[in-house]
Order: structure tokens, then sequence, then C-alpha cells
């Protein structure tokens, strides 16, 4: 699970992420700077994605600061369930959309430091 700790240049910044193959959890600590409490929700969010499905599953900010959730999993796992992940992600998509719509706001504001006021 390759994770970026470098912002801007064009690339995905990872969020967070788990892996059900080692049974880890990441988060970017340049990040850090979120609340606790988002931070707990993002860490359960992860981990109860890859206890339900397996693989790999990440949080990452594409460079325009839109969040995207990504799931892989191993050529040779047979236990993943590429169906239920896709389902899972709509589902968390859909039950998280303000918890997304805001870190994506954060990122916007704190790392590309936009300013959305248009002043």
């Amino acid at each position: 699970m390759a994770m970026s700790e470098t912002f801007g240049n064009g690339e995905k910044i990872v969020l967070c992420g788990a892996n059900a193959y080692e049974q880890k959890y990441y988060f970017n600590e340049q990040f850090r700077g979120i609340p606790q409490s988002v931070q707990d929700e993002l860490h359960i969010i992860c981990v109860l994605f890859t206890a339900e499905v397996g693989g790999i599953f990440t949080i990452v900010f594409e460079p325009d600061g839109t969040l995207a959730l990504e799931t892989d999993a191993a050529e040779d796992d047979l236990l993943y369930d590429e169906i239920s992940s896709g389902l899972l992600v709509a589902e968390i998509r859909r039950r998280r959309q303000e918890l997304l719509e805001s870190l994506s706001l954060y990122y916007r504001v704190f790392i590309l430091q936009e300013d959305l006021l248009g002043e």
C-alpha cells in the first residue's frame, strides 16, 4: 500500500487506509489537524470496510481536493468480494456524505489554500 507523504505535484494524497492482509490501519500524520473525533470515525470506516469485504481500502484526496474511496485486492485473493466492495463504497458515500464533503473542504482550504470566498 503505497502512501504518498507529500502534497501537490498533481498526485493523489492518501488520507487514511486499512489493509486486511496486514491487519493495519494508516493515517497520514500531515492531516493531524483534523479533529480527533473525525480521525476516529475515519479509522472505524476503514477498518470495518476491510473486515467486511477484505482487501485494501484507502481514502485519498485527488489533486483538485475531491475525496475518493479506493479499494483493491491481491490477484490471488479469492475471498475478496468485489460486488460487496462496490456496494459498501456507495453506502459510505451516501451515509457519510457530509463528512466526506467537510474533509474535501478542509483539504481545499488548509492544503491547497484556496480562497473559497473569492476575495
